[in-house]
């Protein structure tokens, strides 16, 4: 067994482009969202849980006890906006362009784009349900952070059962 294969860490695709986390801490392609954690630009200590939903383009936004964003009325609050320019750099536009399911056109293909050409189908707003789910697994990420780089097998990373040999 190799020294990786014994590792608790996994391989991670590096990001398009370099992003700065202080803004947009998490972001994620999942469950036919793009998805994630924003910071509030007047609170250091609150943080707001957005996501767009793939195909209809539904929108959700609240703090992370669940209070509604005052800025996602009937459009694309600034903290979806981000979401999604931080998507970008992380993923790059043409794969969350085709997770969302956008048809934009054009030469260049950036956030800005992506958000005018989903603006344009008026979304609608979408179920604010899964924030706590959202929420939980920037938590349990960050909490991997701290722990020290070790080649020791990290039980809550033990993610396939031990293969059998075969006779």
């Amino acid at each position: 067994m190799s020294d990786r294969e014994r590792s608790s860490t996994a391989r991670v695709v590096p990001p398009a482009r370099p992003r700065k986390l202080a803004k947009v801490p998490f972001v994620e392609l999942a469950d036919r969202r793009v998805q994630g954690v924003v910071s509030s630009g007047s609170d250091i200590g609150r943080v707001y849980v957005s996501s767009v939903t793939a195909g209809t383009y539904a929108f959700a936004c609240s703090t992370n006890n669940n209070r509604p964003c005052g800025g996602a009325r009937g459009t694309y609050c600034n903290h979806i906006r981000a979401l999604l320019v931080e998507a970008v750099l992380q993923y790059g536009a043409e794969r969350v362009a085709r997770y969302l399911r956008v048809d934009a056109t054009g030469d260049e293909l950036t956030a800005q784009t992506l958000t005018t050409a989903m603006s344009g189908t008026r979304p609608p707003q979408g179920d604010t349900t899964a924030a706590a789910p959202v929420f939980s697994r920037f938590l349990r990420h960050l909490a991997y952070l701290e722990l020290d780089p070790t080649t020791v097998p990290v039980p809550e990373m033990q993610w396939f059962p031990p293969t059998r040999a075969v006779a």
